[in-house]
């Protein structure tokens, strides 16, 4: 008896076909097999001139979805379909959640089996794991397969009939979604919160002491009240005034006020007045969800979403942790026992919980998986035994000990509050003594803020009692400035969606991941800056359609979405009242369509401002009228809706009208010299633009230049980039110092072979030495990708070549992302995006591409021979045609 087993991906396939036995043979779907149709050309035929083919979705016959196999999932189909004929029986092994039940549906009606056909399911991928799961197999879950059915129907809905209106009223290739939409908004109204804040500044009082008796040890003091009065802080000021508001009882303190508060208390006594001490117990973090992981990957590893779950995926498919989609938080019987046995192996007995420690999920939408993301197994690997490296050594890592840890005893400590006073002065110290690691030895969890000090940082303050007069060594006024609210980062937008019940976090990945690559946010030191385009967008969606942008209204479609696959709510009639309703979508579109102004909907509200923002076809622009007529000028992809103000305006503006500010005359040539201002940042220029010179030279202002501060020295200096060095004494080849995309560097060009070294913090490009130089090009060069630095991180890694095993990756190129497999490289076709390639669709335009070059080869080898013979005819059929 043979038996065929169907899973999503060589990976997996490859690792659960060594738990098998004899006689079952193991193909991968390659993710959906059918899915709605992407483009015109999907659409069959027979239903091509129905008005709701482009919708894929027949709303008119009770939401008969459309399915369709994609072009690069034919071959695949074939192929299952082959399989299946030497098969006596068919296993369904597609991943245990919504969408791994809604691929094995997909594939029983394509497939249409004659055979016994059982549906599969794991946690992970063990021995103990796959046997368990052959014993138990089940029927495919018809009521969870209609919730995700209804989920993309209604994620079609919403972005086929909304995004076409965006492209008519805004710019083309915008696109709106369920969930996507809310998450922008959310941006934007940080955005637009940071833009009406109004900064304030506050003084206080910091004081170095030490005791009478121990003049070494020595504690910081800060003043907290005066004359009875509460000091003012940051959290008084009121964001949209920069004041403190006048019911507020607190003492604010201006520079001078501070200074002369300064000089009277120099030299007088100081007293301790209250010790207070605190036990404090901590207990450690449950184990990751998808969504605690995404954040602690982004807070610590600096992972985005997206890279995240493409790591976490190869880890579980490789049968390192449990499935990485999940909401709960529960751990088994076998995984306690197992972080407990690693406790007392490498901490000892005393770091060990006195019970085992069980975490509940408190969401009621937690039915994603059954148990949260930990190493596999019944016993852990450590990080060093998995011969892991990379990335996927690093996030291994972070799971590992946060699963461990939720083991270990509770961390104790004591946090002390000495309050001291010198005249009517009061001071505070804040000390916390750590007891008791417990957990803390293993794992410390990241903070969303970050001035916030990690847990395990102990703050001793010395031996002090009541009635003690320590010294004062040092007193000195320190100034403080309100800060706006933080942008969000991945992690806290993360956090806030889930906080808010929209979306579910194994879709929160590609929902950051569409926002980025739609041009709705950038990502800038790990922050996500919404664009002018966001703004436009959310305007337009908050005033037409104001539920599809509603947090409160979002969560309660999620919610709908959850009873429905519990079977406590029916899909449709909440799809006809959703779309086809009085106060359908459908409805809501047609009515509003016209009334959208255009015009209006491409201009971004911004207050205080005298120009208008626009959105144009190639980005947000300026436009104001003057006495000659309307002046234009492209707003700098680096300039972000908060600070774009009246100053930055005038500029832009003043450039276009006016002409470039002229900064001086290059000392050797008597060329003016420009600072100008560019689509993509700010720049300085040598001489004008003419027939004669259209392409005068121009250098960027490196970080920390601005055109307010820039000196003529300085953009002399950046003209006359890349700057001659030296030679290297070694090998006697040049080095230069310049200027690139990603800031200035010192390369080391021998023999066209070029080593380059970013310089550091301190560095100045325009003075740094050859011996400065040498010392950086010492240095072990530090590759973008973690695993090894001569390699080349990979954009997405699709899996392995089904021939070889070779990894098949997607990287970017001086020309665009491509496809390598060994030394095959191939574009990505013009229209198809990085994240819309399969791997079957990468092994299609590899062959392709390896075939084409076969033939080119049989055919320069044929014509060798006979080259010189044609050469002269060649020639002349050349010359004809020319």
């Amino acid at each position: 008896m043979s038996t065929l087993v169907i899973v999503e991906s060589p990976t997996k396939a490859r690792t659960i076909r060594n738990y098998l036995p004899k006689g079952f043979r193991v193909e991968a779907s390659m993710g959906h097999v059918r899915d709605l149709p992407q483009s015109a050309s999907e659409i069959p035929a027979t239903v091509k001139g129905e008005k709701w083919a482009q919708l894929g979705v027949n709303v008119d016959a009770d939401f008969e979805p459309l399915y369709v196999v994609p072009k690069d999932k034919k071959k695949i189909v074939t192929q299952l379909k082959d399989a299946l004929k030497e098969a006596d029986e068919l296993i369904l092994a597609t991943d245990e959640d919504r969408e791994g039940e809604s691929i094995s549906w997909h594939l029983h009606q394509l497939l249409k089996p004659k055979v016994p056909t059982k549906r599969m399911v794991f946690h992970e991928i063990t021995s103990d794991a796959i046997k368990k799961a052959l014993k138990n197999c089940r029927n495919i879950d018809e009521q969870l397969v209609r919730a995700q059915e209804t989920r993309r129907i209604l994620d079609r809905l919403v972005g086929y009939t909304l995004s076409p209106l965006l492209w008519k009223k805004i710019a083309w290739g915008l696109s709106a979604g369920r969930v996507q939409s809310v998450a922008v908004r959310v941006l934007v109204t940080r955005e637009r919160q940071r833009r009406a804040f109004r900064q304030g500044s506050y003084w206080d009082l910091k004081a170095t002491l030490t005791p009478a008796d121990s003049p070494k040890q020595s504690f910081t003091s800060q003043l907290v009240t005066l004359g009875g009065t509460r000091l003012a802080n940051g959290g008084d000021f009121d964001p949209a005034t920069g004041q403190i508001p006048a019911d507020r009882n607190v003492v604010l303190l201006n520079q001078a006020q501070a200074e002369a508060l300064t000089e009277r208390l120099t030299g007088k006594t100081w007293k301790v007045t209250d010790i207070e001490e605190r036990p404090v117990t901590r207990k450690p973090a449950p184990p990751f969800t998808t969504s605690t992981l995404q954040q602690e990957s982004n807070r610590k590893l600096r992972l985005s979403a997206r890279d995240t779950m493409r790591i976490a995926q190869n880890l579980y498919e490789q049968g390192y942790i449990t499935y990485m989609r999940t909401d709960s938080v529960h751990l088994s019987d076998q995984a306690i026992a197992a972080a407990r046995d690693c406790v007392e192996k490498l901490y000892g007995k005393d770091y060990l919980s006195p019970q085992p420690r069980q975490y509940t999920t408190k969401s009621k939408g937690a039915q994603e998986a059954h148990e949260a993301i930990r190493p596999a197994g019944s016993s852990f690997r450590t990080p060093q035994e998995t011969g892991l490296s990379g990335r996927e050594f690093q996030l291994y890592d972070l799971i590992w000990k946060r699963t461990v840890a939720t083991q270990m005893a509770d961390s104790r400590q004591t946090q002390i509050i000495v309050q001291l006073l010198v005249e009517d002065a009061g001071f505070r110290s804040s000390g916390k003594r750590i007891d008791f690691p417990g957990y803390l030895r293993a794992y410390v969890e990241g903070s969303d803020d970050p001035e916030a000090a990690l847990e395990d940082q102990e703050v001793i303050l010395p031996n002090l009692k009541v009635g003690d007069s320590p010294n004062c060594t040092d007193l000195e006024a320190v100034g403080h400035e309100t800060q706006p609210p933080a942008r969000y980062t991945e992690a806290t937008l993360v956090k806030t969606l889930e906080s808010e019940g929209i979306g579910r976090p194994s879709t929160y990945a590609s929902i950051i991941g569409t926002i980025i690559d739609k041009g709705y946010a950038q990502l800038v030191s790990n922050a996500l800056i919404p664009t002018f385009t966001a703004f436009a967008v959310t305007e337009l969606l908050e005033k037409h359609f104001p539920d599809v942008v509603d947090p409160s209204f979002t969560s309660k479609m999620e919610q709908t979405l959850d009873d429905i696959a519990s079977g406590e709510a029916a899909w449709l009639p909440y799809l006809k009242e959703f779309y086809l309703g009085d106060k359908g979508l459908e409805t809501l579109v047609k009515e509003q369509e016209n009334q959208i102004d255009a015009n209006v909907a491409r201009t971004v509200e911004l207050e205080n401002l005298d120009a208008k923002v626009r959105i144009g076809k190639y980005g947000a622009y300026l436009e104001k009228e003057n006495g000659d007529g309307v002046v234009t000028a492209s707003i700098p992809k680096d300039l972000t809706p908060a600070d774009l103000d009246p100053q930055k305006v005038e500029t832009i503006l003043r450039q276009k009208t006016v002409g470039p500010e002229q900064l001086g005359r290059h000392p050797e040539t008597g060329e003016p010299i420009y600072v100008l201002i560019g689509p993509y940042g700010p720049y300085v220029q040598l001489g004008d633009k003419s027939e004669e010179n259209p392409k005068p030279k121009q250098a960027s202002l490196p970080k920390g230049i601005t055109p307010e501060n820039v000196t003529l020295e300085q953009a002399v200096g950046l003209l006359s980039l890349p700057r001659k060095l030296g030679v290297h004494p070694a090998t006697g080849a040049e080095i230069q110092a310049n200027l690139g995309r990603f800031g200035p560097y010192v390369v080391h060009n021998q023999s066209g072979e070029k080593d380059y070294r970013s310089l550091k913090a301190g560095d100045n490009i325009l003075t740094i030495s050859l011996e400065r130089a040498l010392e950086l090009l010492s240095e072990p060069k530090k590759g973008r990708s973690s695993t090894s630095s001569k390699s080349k991180a990979a954009l997405r890694e699709l899996g392995s070549h089904p021939e070889d095993g070779e990894p098949v990756n997607i990287y970017n190129g001086p020309y665009g992302p491509y496809i390598k497999h060994g030394k095959t490289n191939v574009s990505i076709p013009e229209g198809q995006s990085v994240e819309d390639m399969t791997l079957a669709s990468a092994l299609e335009l590899l062959a392709t591409k390896a075939s084409t070059t076969k033939s080119t080869r049989k055919t320069t080898s044929k014509s060798a021979n006979s080259n010189s013979k044609s050469t002269t005819k060649s020639s002349t059929t050349t010359g004809k045609k020319k």
